[in-house]
Order: C-alpha cells, then structure tokens, then sequence
C-alpha cells in the first residue's frame, strides 16, 4: 500500500525524529537523496550546469546542500537566491566551500535557459495561496527552459494536503519527496506537476492512519474473490443491474459486461433493454418485473443510461442490500433516502455529476477533488468514487481516501463508466465492502483499460473483454 500523509503529520514526524539526531542531520539525509537523483537523472554530472532555485525555507536549504554534493562531483552550480537575507546560511556557506556561486532573481533568467538542470526549492510543503510575482518569474522561465526539472519534496506552487494549484506552479520532470508521499503528489490537478516521484526514506515514523492510500497489486491480489470447491452462483454473489432505457440500450449492455467479468456468480439484469441485453449475453438472467420482483440479489447497480425512470432508482435504494448508484440514478436519486439507507451505498460520480449534486461550478471539483469527493460523501452519508484523471474514493465514516494509481487517458471514452459501474458492482455482490469494491474496481478497470488501449484509442466493449486480463495480471504478480 503506498500512503500519503498530511502536512501536519509530516511536520510532527521531522520533529519527533530531529531531537533525536544531530543538528542538521536530517537535512543531509534529504539533500543526499535529491542529490543522487539528480545525478542518476543527468547521468554525467561532471561539467554539468545546474542550476538552484532557493526560496527561504527549509526547502532551500535542501536545494542548496544537494547543490552542494553536486559540485564536488564536478557541476557548475548556480543559485538563483529569492530572499537572499533568508536563504538558509548553512547551505549557502557549503554551496560556496564546494565551489558553486550564489546570484540574485535579476539576470536568473539567462542561467536558467542554459541549465542542464533546475533544482526548484522555492516553497516547500507548507506553501499555500499560490507563488509570488518573482517566483512565478522563475517557474515561467523554467517551463520554457530545455533543462529538466527536478522538485524538492513538491513543485513549488501546489498545495501538498489538497493537490490543489492557484495560479502559476512549477512543472517537474522528477519530483524527489521525502519521508512519505504528500497527497498533493497522487491527485490532480497538482500530480500532472510533479512528473515522475522519488521517495527518499528519511527515517520518519508515521501513524498507521494515513491521509490517502493508494492499493498496489499485493493489496488488490488480496481483496480478489476467489470462488472455492463449495461455490455456487448464489454463494459467490448475484448482481443486480438495473439500466438503460429505449434511448440508451448500450448503458445497459455495458453494464452487463462489465459485471459478468466483476466475480459475480450471477448478473440479474432488469430494464427496457432486455432484448439487447439477452441477445449479446445470454447467460444475464432478465426479468421485467423491476427490481423489486427481480429475485434474489445481493448488490445492486442502478442509473446509467436511465433517463428519467426515478421508479427504479426509488425501488432500488428502498433495498436492503448494497446499492452502487451512477450517472442518471445521482440525478434521481433522492438524497434523504440514500441518507437513511442502512446497506452500503456507493456513488460514482465525474467531476460534472458531482459539481451538480454540490451545487457548484464543474471547475471547483476538478481543482479540489479531495475536499468534493469528502464533501459529497459527507452529505450523502455514502461511499463516493470520483471518477477522473486521479480517481478517488472517499468512505462515508472518513478515514483515509483512497486513490487510484491505474488507468490511462484513454478510458475517457463512451461507456466507459458504465462498464466501471457493472464491475464495482459484482465485487460488492461478491461481499467485498463499498470501499474496497469501488476501489478495487477503479484498479482493475484502470489497468484493463491500459492494457485495451495499449496506446491507441479504446471502446469501452474493449475495455471490458480487458478485464480478465488485469485480473491475471494482479493474480500472477
């Protein structure tokens, strides 16, 4: 399980660890593993030119010690000093011993354009509200600047607890963290600055509460359902998919698939898309007596493409099994009703759903996912997968959010969703809980859909024949 921690829990957790060391002592722990990354990144350090951009902060003292290290091995290093009555002296006294020379924001524009790399310390990972005029400046030129970018702990200009970014944000190639992920690091929009992330372990002891999570395939590999010699197709789940409509009978079909590959013993299929339904899989058992005649299920997946058929959404939550409600049931779904359900319920909207459902413009989820996916949670009294670029589920009573590390742009495609939907929903049939079946739907979902796309453009149909094959793929690992 790879975990991100908050702010505060870092903060703690380095002066736990500091009173415990030698003055400085944890500073060098991190400026050596920024400085190898560095050097693993450029290859051949010796006649290299790097270039530093150091705020005031601790940050800035790592930038300048790595700096340092990076000298001795022969770079040309400069450092572009923000604040220089606060750059950390230290630092900036071993940068010079080494050989390397400090230089103000005027003129800094020229080095960067020449680096072969940037080492960005402007803020650290206490930074909020966004850069300052003359730090944008400098993440402007570094954009533009041919040299890779590497980040100290986070790309300045992010917001390490929420992955929010407000305004200009450095954009790295590598970002080398420290200690433990940060959850700005693994949720967009702040992860598409971060580049590629290095974990250097600084000795930090964490509470085992963390912040987010994110499930590998050791963790998914466990949460599997694995039918045994009593297994029958009642044991090991029956879903329930009510979906589709005259105007939308393919919701409905990719639904099906995509429970009929989600562990599920049985798909119960109930709509007015039986005859696509059946003609396409004729294993689904259809009935067309709603889903409270249906026989007997023990989860249930209601919504897409449901138009505006609120009787079966009503008749669906009124269950007293888990429900997994998506696309047009989150419009119909009432929300005293979901509220008052004792079964589980899993929501899994996109970012538009959501913003509906809160009532706030599409634009404020997508640039704080964390807090609408927990807000949205929190109102509901459900367990809520927000669907996106860095999907995250969020369980009703707290604890950590989880997110999921698979998945490819491709997936943004017709369909998609639905076929997500189906085999979230088998895997709560299947008995897992409505975390661990969005998440470990998200997972799987997310690596068929690697695998289908494979780099070309991808049909949802195609991301559902995938399954079976991520499936394998996290078995055999």
């Amino acid at each position: 399980m790879r975990t991100a921690y908050n702010v505060e829990t870092v903060r703690a957790a380095e002066r736990e660890l500091m009173a415990r060391l030698p003055e400085g002592a944890l500073m060098q722990r991190a400026a050596a593993g920024l400085a190898a990354a560095c050097a693993d990144l450029l290859g051949r350090v010796y006649g290299r030119r790097v270039v530093l951009l150091v705020g005031s902060g601790d940050n800035g003292g790592d930038a300048l010690y790595a700096g340092a290290r990076l000298a001795r091995r022969g770079a040309g290093v400069a450092a572009v000093l923000l604040a220089p009555e606060r750059a950390h002296s230290a630092g900036l006294a071993a940068l010079r011993r080494a050989g390397g020379r400090a230089v103000g924001v005027e003129g800094a524009e020229r080095l960067i354009e020449q680096a072969d790399l940037l080492l960005d310390g402007i803020v650290g990972i206490g930074g909020k509200g966004g850069l300052r005029p003359e730090a944008v400046r400098l993440a402007e030129a570094a954009e533009r600047a041919r040299a890779a970018v590497v980040a100290v702990d986070l790309p300045s200009g992010v917001d390490a607890d929420t992955g929010e970014v407000r305004g200009a944000a450095v954009r790295a190639d590598l970002t080398v963290t420290f200690g433990t992920h940060k959850p700005g690091l693994l949720i967009d929009p702040a992860r598409e600055y971060a580049g590629s992330v290095r974990l250097v372990d600084i000795g930090l002891s964490l509470p085992p509460q963390a912040e987010l999570e994110a499930l590998q395939h050791a963790d998914v590999r466990r949460l599997l359902p694995v039918p045994g010699g009593e297994s029958d197709k009642y044991r090991r789940g029956v879903v329930g998919i009510a979906a589709g409509s005259a105007r939308y009978p393919g919701a409905a079909v990719l639904a099906v698939y995509g429970a009929l590959r989600g562990g599920a013993g049985a798909v119960r299929y109930v709509g007015p898309a039986a005859d696509a339904v059946i003609a396409r899989f004729p294993e689904t058992l259809v009935s067309d007596r709603g889903p409270k005649h249906a026989g007997r299920v023990q989860a249930w997946v209601v919504g897409p493409g449901a138009g505006d058929d609120a009787s079966a959404v009503g008749e669906v939550l009124a269950s007293q099994v888990p429900v997994l409600v998506d696309a047009d049931g989150l419009r119909l779904a009432d929300r005293d009703a979901v509220r008052a359900r004792t079964a589980p319920t899993l929501m899994t909207p996109h970012a538009g759903e959501a913003a509906a459902l809160l009532g706030v413009p599409r634009e404020e989820v997508e640039g704080a996912r964390l807090a609408s996916a927990r807000e949205l949670a929190g109102r509901y009294g459900a367990t809520v997968l927000l669907k996106g670029s860095t999907t995250l589920v969020a369980d009703a009573g707290g604890g950590a959010v989880r997110v999921n590390p698979t998945g490819t742009a491709w997936l943004a495609t017709a369909g998609s969703g639905d076929v997500l939907s189906g085999l979230a929903g088998s895997l709560l049939a299947s008995g897992l809980s409505a975390l661990d079946a969005g998440s470990v739907g998200a997972y799987l979902h997310g690596l068929a859909g690697r695998f289908a796309a494979d780099g070309a453009p991808v049909g949802a149909h195609d991301v559902a024949e995938a399954v079976p094959a991520a499936w394998r793929d996290v078995t055999d690992a």
